[in-house]
């Protein structure tokens, strides 16, 4: 007996009510293209710019101003003729938004007519499902405010070309089918899996975010067929620290003045975060451009000490925070994230040593044989507490010889590089002046990043959570310290760049003069540009870009997509 297939019944959400957004058409289209990304943008409120979505925002700018009107349907009498643009329409039934670029027609029906950016593309059915099902969408919505609509049209604007799209029983099934998928992942808080080496992944403007074929290989083990890629972040860190400078916005640059005299520009297209040091002051209009674009500002006292961050409204992923909170508050998923984080700390401080050793009378070889046994003891302790005793010892024998890393200088006045031991508060020495404002820097880059990403930088794993420390940034930034943070002062002593008279001592404290800290900031932002190789991925990638990476990794960890969260060591 020949088994008949099994048939699947359509299972449409109820009419929307109460205080439920509506979606916007759009994430329909992105639904039938992929479900994982119109999950990242609507749930999850993930958005990045890619050259096609820029360039398809500019091919919009006519028909996105509002032109022409449209008159309620049953106000139109025989003869009338509707030319309205950049119309939004909404419907409750369906629980769809939608911005439509064009509707054309007259009393007997209206066509909606949907620009797209490329070239029509020669298939037999003359578009794309999602972009069909996109204007189906739009002719679902016209319909519902009582218009008569048999067709949409879409404009492709760099051949010029109009394709008709008649809005079938067939069409609109698939469209209601990918409505009710939509509504039904918004709903069940599950993420889509990503796509199996899909075409369309490596042109997706969420790539970078959605992580598809890193996310692959967590769980597979293998990367099969193609090898992995990671875009280059061209955007860099704009510093000002000069006294009373000011900060404007003119077109599409930063103008930086002092005394209302202009020292220095930067275009926007080229500034990832704008740092201000000391007394400066910013202009209402570039305040609000640089959040309109997600560029985030960072305050520092005129010392360096990092004093917080302005982003605009900040991210909307409440679920990646909610699963954060939940797994703060499980000691077996604190503690097994924050033995990986100490061990891999370790890691990536022996390697640091036997790098840049400067000591020939004396091997390095029993004390990286300690540390190697302090990592590997890091799997085995029981408790948080014990984590800290095994961190402590091996901290002591790393800052024990940090020293013999160094390049013997000659003393220039009361002060030198020479080094005992690691002290903070006040730092007593130049070499801990610079080790403590390199971790300012790198914990400020650690909190923006996590909150760009949609952490709440203030609730960790490993630093207990108190009032005003950045537990999860301090967590996060734990393996990157010797990487980063000491090897950017290493390089800054060791080529030269500070010098001992680079340092004023007052009251028992050492800090950095004003032209110090320059020249050091300037050391520390090309270590965070240095490209290394992903020990995991294989692919080249800057320090900069690395820490979006590795938070990344550790939302989809804590989303449940990978099923562990992979630290980073080098080799």
């Amino acid at each position: 007996m020949d088994e008949q297939p099994q048939q699947e019944l359509p299972l449409p959400f109820p009419e929307f009510s109460g205080d439920l957004p509506l979606m916007p058409a759009r994430m329909v289209n992105e639904y039938q293209y992929c479900p994982r990304l119109a999950y990242l943008e609507w749930v999850q409120g993930e958005w990045a710019d890619s050259v096609d979505t820029v360039d398809g925002r500019f091919k919009h700018r006519r028909v996105d101003r509002p032109g022409g009107k449209l008159p309620p349907a049953d106000a139109l009498d025989e003869g009338d003729r509707i030319h309205a643009r950049s119309i939004t329409l909404s419907s409750n039934r369906l629980g769809l938004i939608a911005k439509m670029d064009l509707i054309e027609g007259d009393a007997a029906a209206v066509t909606p007519v949907d620009y797209k950016r490329g070239k029509r593309p020669h298939i037999a059915q003359g578009a794309y499902d999602p972009e069909r099902v996109q204007v189906c969408v739009q002719g679902l919505i016209l319909e519902e405010h009582g218009y008569r609509c048999a067709e949409g049209m879409l404009y492709y604007v760099e051949s010029k070309e109009r394709v008709r799209v008649p809005l079938d029983d067939e069409l609109r099934a698939l469209t209601r089918r990918a409505i009710d998928g939509l509504r039904f992942i918004a709903a069940g808080g599950q993420m889509p899996p990503p796509l199996e080496d899909s075409p369309k992944c490596p042109r997706c403007s969420l790539v970078g975010i959605c992580l598809p074929d890193e996310v692959r290989y967590l769980r597979q083990g293998r990367i099969e067929p193609r090898p992995l890629a990671v875009a280059r972040a061209t955007a860099l860190p704009v510093y000002v620290q000069a006294y009373k400078a000011r900060v404007a916005k003119r077109g599409e640059t930063l103008e930086i003045s002092i005394d209302d005299k202009k020292v220095q520009t930067a275009r926007l297209i080229d500034v990832s975060e704008l740092v201000l040091m000391g007394n400066v002051y910013v202009t209402t209009p570039t305040l609000h451009e640089l959040m309109a674009r997600g560029i985030p500002i960072s305050w520092h006292s005129f010392g360096g000490w990092f004093m917080g961050y302005t982003q605009g409204t900040g991210h909307k992923n409440v679920e990646l925070r909610t699963a954060q909170y939940r797994a703060s508050f499980d000691e077996p998923t604190c503690l097994r994230l924050a033995k990986g984080l100490v061990a891999a700390k370790i890691h990536n401080s022996r390697t640091l040593l036997r790098r840049n050793w400067k000591d020939d009378t004396l091997d390095p070889k029993h004390l990286l044989d300690d540390l190697k046994r302090d990592q590997r003891h890091c799997a085995r302790v029981d408790s948080q507490q014990e984590l800290l005793g095994v961190e402590g010892s091996a901290a002591a024998r790393y800052f024990g010889h940090f020293d013999r890393l160094i390049r013997a200088s000659g003393a220039e006045g009361a002060l030198s590089f020479d080094f005992n031991r690691r002290n903070r508060r006040p730092p007593a020495d130049p070499v801990n002046a610079l080790l403590s404002y390199a971790y300012t820097l790198l914990t400020r880059a650690w909190h923006v990043t996590l909150g760009a990403v949609g952490f709440d930088p203030y609730r960790g794993y490993y630093h207990q959570p108190r009032y005003g420390r950045p537990a999860l940034a301090l967590d996060m930034m734990e393996p990157f310290r010797p990487l980063i943070a000491d090897s950017a002062v290493i390089q800054a002593i060791n080529n030269g760049e500070v010098r001992p008279s680079d340092f004023i001592s007052a009251a028992g404290s050492v800090a950095l003069s004003p032209d110090g800290r320059k020249r050091f900031i300037a050391a520390f932002e090309r270590r965070m540009s240095h490209e290394v190789t992903h020990p995991l991925f294989g692919y080249r990638v800057s320090y900069r870009r690395l820490l979006e990476i590795q938070a990344r990794l550790l939302s989809r960890y804590l989303l449940g997509d990978i099923p562990d969260y992979p630290n980073f060591t080098t080799r």
